[in-house]
């Protein structure tokens, strides 16, 4: 792991998401439709970190199914790894339970691939390969 990339955050409306999160002083960068998982995106920087903001687009998205169980929240940390496929294949040698076992694209286009919650201490975990687009 090479470091934290993102907190990602589940929220209801985007606009109001991306308007509480300006007035708390985070440094807003952009906003982005991800068809794949049926989300828009917003992302502010935190040092080298960022959050991203994710909102449904459609009541079948991972957002929405988030949404109608929990609160508005934390849904997910991304962690920047240097080799994803080599990433997956280790966790499922060891028995990792993982919600893509080949990577997907994300936002920004970037290869990403999601760990299961119930392998993570019920905190879904998303890997982001290092040096792909939008590095």
């Amino acid at each position: 792991m090479n470091k934290i990339d993102h907190l990602g955050i589940a929220v209801p409306n985007l606009d109001e998401g991306i308007e509480t999160y300006n007035r708390l002083g985070f440094n807003f960068l952009k906003t982005e439709e991800v068809p794949d998982q049926k989300v828009n995106t917003a992302f502010f920087e935190v040092g080298e970190s960022h959050v991203e903001l994710l909102q449904a687009t459609d009541e079948n998205s991972p957002i929405a199914k988030f949404l109608a169980k929990n609160r508005p929240g934390l849904h997910h940390i991304c962690v920047e790894v240097d080799d994803i496929e080599a990433t997956l294949a280790k966790y499922k040698a060891e028995g990792v339970r993982l919600v893509n076992e080949e990577p997907v694209i994300g936002a920004g286009g970037c290869r990403v691939a999601f760990v299961h919650p119930k392998s993570t201490s019920g905190v879904l975990l998303e890997l982001k390969e290092a040096g792909g687009p939008g590095h």
